[in-house]
């Protein structure tokens, strides 16, 4: 459906057939890969870093969608927009600067988007929305795949939706964490455009019939 954007996580891949496993989801008409870094630190999980950015950027002409889940993410922005990154995002809690950091991202050209957790308020971009070119609320707590859908999220993606049209802003609204069939859909008419899918897709028997199938979903609840 136009205007629905499915970015597969390979927190979910198999790792051994990283390359192939990122080839089938362009294969299977995925619109982005969404790459998350996690440093042990902010997050209690300790994932990839610019090598691996470099593997999937070999294998894909897809936008890497890149989720920073890190404290002190400035250090990797040259080496993560070397590697191939598209999209940085940060998180609002770990960023004091973010008008400063969402600057440099776009400096070194690649789009700056800020995460934030559940628990943290839309209030916190509410003064960088000029600057943002994506918002990531996230549904679930941070750091690891395969969590269940925070329901009162949704609550909180409408006001996000409501937060960024006020505004004018053109704003690319994604949300990440237990998002699948049952789910997708109430995220699409909150009003995001944009979803990271893990383990839904991984898991899948068929993964290219799932991206069709959560893509169908947000076309039959529009």
């Amino acid at each position: 459906m136009s205007g629905v954007r499915i970015a597969p996580s390979i927190l979910s891949a198999d790792f051994a057939r990283l390359g192939d496993e990122v080839a089938m989801m362009e294969r299977a008409g995925a619109d982005w890969i969404h790459v998350d870094v996690m440093d042990g630190r902010f997050v209690p999980n300790l994932t990839f870093g610019a090598k691996v950015i470099e593997t999937v950027r070999r294998r894909t002409a897809l936008p890497l969608d890149v989720h920073l889940m890190v404290v002190e993410p400035e250090r990797y922005f040259d080496d993560f927009v070397s590697a191939g990154a598209s999209g940085l995002t940060i998180h609002a809690e770990v960023s004091p600067h973010l008008h400063r950091q969402l600057a440099r991202i776009r400096e070194l050209g690649a789009t700056a988007g800020v995460a934030l957790n559940p628990a943290t308020p839309l209030a916190a971009v509410e003064e960088v929305l000029d600057e943002l070119d994506l918002l990531l609320v996230m549904t679930v707590n941070p750091g690891f795949g395969g969590q269940k859908f925070i329901r009162p999220s949704t609550d909180k993606i409408a006001r996000a939706r409501r937060m960024l049209d006020g505004a004018g802003s053109r704003t690319t609204l994604e949300v990440d964490g237990g998002i699948n069939r049952e789910t997708i859909g109430e995220c699409w008419r909150a009003g995001a455009d944009t979803f990271v899918a893990g383990n839904a897709v991984f898991s899948a028997k068929d993964p290219c019939a799932e991206i069709a199938a959560l893509r169908d979903q947000c076309a039959h609840r529009a």
